[in-house]
């Protein structure tokens, strides 16, 4: 294993919060490798961009020599956890989990070293609790406690709804560490109550406990709303590698160096480099479609990524798409804006119906590709470059 020192800059490397760095060094000391655990709830079947951040961190603690357990939350996932947006997350089917488990379990290993990673359930432990078993559990903290969880809080004091069940979630997911003995617990910061629930189980239970590594949650291609597949702004990682690329171009300058630090595996010394050549001059441009090679590589393949490459060349460059062009951030409803109304906010037209007759003489463009119909919306959480004509040209995020 790497000294100490070094093994702690690559674990501390794009975190939040490392509770307790002390206690970390001290288990790092003994030289045993450390059991480090992540669990993910089945709630949807594919994984994006954003759900890679805890797997990357994985990845580079099983490259320093460490054991991951990658757990998939089945039990949790038919209770359903709070979602900390003031309501309760429905609880999924016995069929729905078992099919979203499984796709997990094909794409991990994408990232994950198969011989290093152990993939656990947690009803192996859970299905076995009788009611005596759960009632105990839930003796072990108060009411007052729960509601400490900043999401329980704000709906208790706002007179909305708490249903019982869901004050046994943390509950479980910090009992998850006592059963697996953690002695590393990765998870995004929404989830620091949560974690610190298993230092507190596994310290009742007489365990050693275990530490915690927070890290951010990723935003999505619009820069603000984390990455969801419901909001749209996500870069999935089985979707096709042009479309990856085209999505991880689109991002703005800024956001890719967050995407950079959180989802790359180039050293901090080449990301260091990087920055400086920018700032000497060098088109960001380029340093992002290395970034977006080095995704769709992992994902698919390095032949995938050049043919992605050349695909974007010959839609975007060879189209006469500026490098610098007009932006736009426009406020969206749920169901997102006509592209019509969009050209006229963007000022490429006139009017909306200027916009349908240019649609419909075929002179506008979405992301390189004809538009041909004049009702089609654009989703909220989107980053789409449009053009009129040969000349005008706006990117727009709708957030």
């Amino acid at each position: 294993m790497p000294a100490i020192e070094d093994a702690l800059a690559v674990i501390k490397r794009g975190c939040d919060e490392l509770l307790v760095e002390a206690e970390l060094i001290e288990k790092l000391k003994t030289g045993k490798p450390l059991r480090v655990k992540a669990g993910f709830d089945p709630t949807a079947p594919d994984l994006h961009l954003g759900h890679t951040v805890l797997l990357n961190k994985m990845r580079q603690l099983q490259d320093l020599g460490h054991q991951a357990v990658f757990l998939i939350g089945d039990f949790t996932g038919m209770i359903g956890d709070p979602t900390g947006k003031n309501a309760t997350r429905p609880p999924l089917t016995p069929e729905q989990v078992e099919m979203n488990a499984r796709t997990y379990q094909a794409q991990v290993f994408k990232i994950l070293d198969p011989e290093r990673t152990e993939v656990e359930f947690n009803s192996r432990w859970m299905g076995g609790m009788n009611a005596a078993d759960m009632i105990k559990l839930a003796a072990t903290h108060t009411v007052a406690r729960m509601l400490e969880r900043d999401d329980f809080s704000k709906r208790y004091n706002g007179n909305q709804p708490i249903a019982i069940h869901e004050f046994l979630y943390p509950l479980i997911q910090g009992y998850d560490s006592v059963a697996l003995e953690a002695d590393l617990e990765l998870g995004g910061t929404d989830q620091k109550f949560n974690l610190l629930m298993g230092r507190e189980l596994q310290k009742h239970f007489g365990q050693k406990p275990q530490c915690i590594l927070t890290m951010p949650l990723l935003e999505g291609l619009d820069g603000i709303n984390k990455m969801s597949k419901s909001l749209g702004n996500y870069v999935g990682i089985t979707e096709p590698p042009s479309e990856q690329f085209g999505k991880l171009m689109s991002i703005s300058d800024e956001l890719m160096w967050r995407y950079i630090e959180l989802l790359s595996f180039e050293s901090l010394a080449v990301i260091r480099q990087w920055k400086q050549e920018v700032l000497q001059g060098r088109n960001p441009r380029d340093i992002k479609v290395a970034f977006a090679q080095e995704i769709i590589t992992r994902f698919h393949d390095r032949t995938a990524a050049e043919a992605a490459l050349a695909d974007f060349e010959a839609r975007f460059r060879q189209g006469a798409i500026p490098d610098e062009l007009p932006e736009f951030d426009f406020a969206a409803p749920a169901e997102g804006l006509p592209i019509t109304q969009l050209l006229k906010m963007a000022g490429l037209v006139p009017s909306t119906s200027e916009a349908m007759r240019s649609i419909a003489g075929g002179g506008v463009k979405m992301d390189g590709e004809k538009v041909s119909d004049k009702g089609l919306q654009v989703a909220k959480g989107s980053c789409v470059v449009l053009q009129v004509g040969k000349r005008r040209f706006a990117r727009i995020r709708l957030n």
